[in-house]
């Protein structure tokens, strides 16, 4: 895509443009790059997540995980701690009532960072280890259908 389309102002605000699938980084969970399809038909972002563990400490609910970040892999593992923000009844595509843990962190493509919600479950046999839903995407980001990886293979390079 020619870089000039990569951003384009419009009358009130200037927007981005994200492709259907992205490498995005998540800092806090020490995952420097992992493969995510963009899916506005989903409400609630998800992530691969097993051996998940809810525990208290000092007073406040937090919760352990691991995550295979390669996708097709299950090589290499990060294991995760973060702060418990909730646990959720998530439907998912096939009709399936699951009850999730939540997460909030900060998500960066290219220079932009921003923080959502994310839930957790196993997603070994899905196609995509994260899944950036509608409440995830910034309203400055538009998504071109047609484009994959705008932001490049290393996308926390040039996160401000």
């Amino acid at each position: 895509m020619d870089k000039d389309l990569h951003n384009k102002t419009t009358k009130d605000k200037e927007q981005y443009i994200i492709g259907w699938r992205e490498w995005l980084s998540l800092p806090e969970l020490k995952i420097d790059r992992i493969k995510a399809k963009v899916d506005t038909g989903a409400r609630t972002s998800v992530l691969h997540a097993f051996q998940v563990n809810i525990f208290e400490d000092e007073g406040r609910k937090m919760v352990d995980f691991s995550i295979h970040p390669d996708q097709y892999s299950k090589e290499r593992v990060v294991r995760c701690i973060n702060f418990l923000h909730g646990i959720r009844w998530i439907t998912d595509s096939g009709g399936h009532k699951e009850l999730r843990p939540v997460i909030k962190t900060n998500v960066i493509a290219g220079k932009y960072s921003w923080q959502i919600e994310i839930t957790l479950t196993n997603r070994d046999d899905m196609r995509f280890r994260f899944l950036l839903a509608r409440s995830g995407i910034p309203e400055k980001f538009l998504i071109d259908p047609s484009s994959s990886y705008l932001f490049g293979k290393h996308p926390s390079e040039s996160a401000t």
